[in-house]
């Protein structure tokens, strides 16, 4: 039975810039001791999210895609390696209506579990995964849907953001990324949400979980671990909440927490006797 659950964000944390996964990490990360729970807590679609999980080596367990919205199961012996054990969906008539007026020029993106994307046009190439079928208004807002992303790629992301924070969203749960790209999920859904789910299907303590993470959308899931940490590379406000700040991602900076994780995991001694130096942890694991 797993005793310690270990949150990780993928891109820009676990993934380095370029979208890859480096020997280091990915070595660190099987090194850990099986004690140890590692779950994914995404805003990736589960199709952009499984094929990292391979990489990984994580076939059983847990892993949080769509910012809350879906969580899966891994399971080798199914036909897609995993089933969905939570869906949270919203209407998203209201606020795509809103945004519509606010962002006029914004491309749109409501999510298919499994499948991929309804666009009202299409993405830049390579931005997301799955299949991405165009559709008309009335299409696109019929549904309930687990998540709705808008992206607008020729504005900086801070112009991006006064725009969005002036439209007044509402009754959803929301945030925005580097770049001009916004995620909008069911209210009160975020990876922090899932990831509690998860701790209580582990049966893990509370104070022994740890998370990982370096956007905003990783805000509430940092709040919610005992000991949460931020790469060099967050934003201001991330670094601002965490219990520490670590490495750069392109610099692999989430091979020494990993790595301490499980020298302290193993010698049995309390985390914060086992963190790298400098380090401010204070979990007692």
């Amino acid at each position: 039975m797993a005793q310690r659950l270990l949150a990780l964000d993928l891109d820009g944390t676990t993934l380095n810039h370029m979208g890859e996964l480096s020997p280091a990490v990915r070595d660190a990360i099987a090194a850990l001791p099986e004690e140890v729970a590692v779950v994914v807590a995404t805003g990736r679609s589960i199709i952009a999210t499984t094929p990292i999980l391979d990489a990984l080596g994580l076939r059983r367990g847990y892993a949080v895609c769509s910012n809350g919205a879906l969580t899966i199961e891994l399971d080798p012996s199914t036909e897609q390696g995993y089933t969905v054990i939570d869906m949270v969906t919203f209407d998203p008539r209201p606020v795509l209506e809103k945004m519509r007026v606010a962002l006029p020029d914004a491309l749109i993106a409501v999510e298919e579990p499994g499948v991929g994307f309804k666009v009202s046009r299409h993405f830049p190439d390579g931005e997301l995964m799955g299949h991405s079928r165009a559709v008309d208004w009335d299409e696109l807002i019929a549904h309930p849907v687990t998540r709705v992303t808008l992206r607008q790629p020729e504005t900086s992301a801070e112009d991006f953001m006064d725009l969005v924070e002036r439209a007044g969203l509402h009754e959803v749960s929301y945030a925005v990324g580097w770049s001009a790209w916004l995620d909008i999920n069911p209210e009160g859904v975020s990876k922090a949400s899932a990831l509690e789910m998860v701790r209580r299907h582990l049966q893990v303590e509370p104070i022994h979980t740890i998370a990982c993470g370096d956007q905003r959308n990783d805000l509430e899931m940092l709040h919610w671990a005992a000991w949460g940490v931020a790469m060099d590379n967050a934003p201001d406000q991330v670094k601002a909440i965490a219990d520490e700040v670590t490495g750069h991602v392109d610099d692999d900076g989430l091979v020494p927490i990993v790595e301490a994780l499980t020298e302290a995991v193993r010698a049995g001694v309390p985390f914060r006797d086992g963190v790298p130096s400098g380090a401010t942890a204070r979990l007692e694991l």
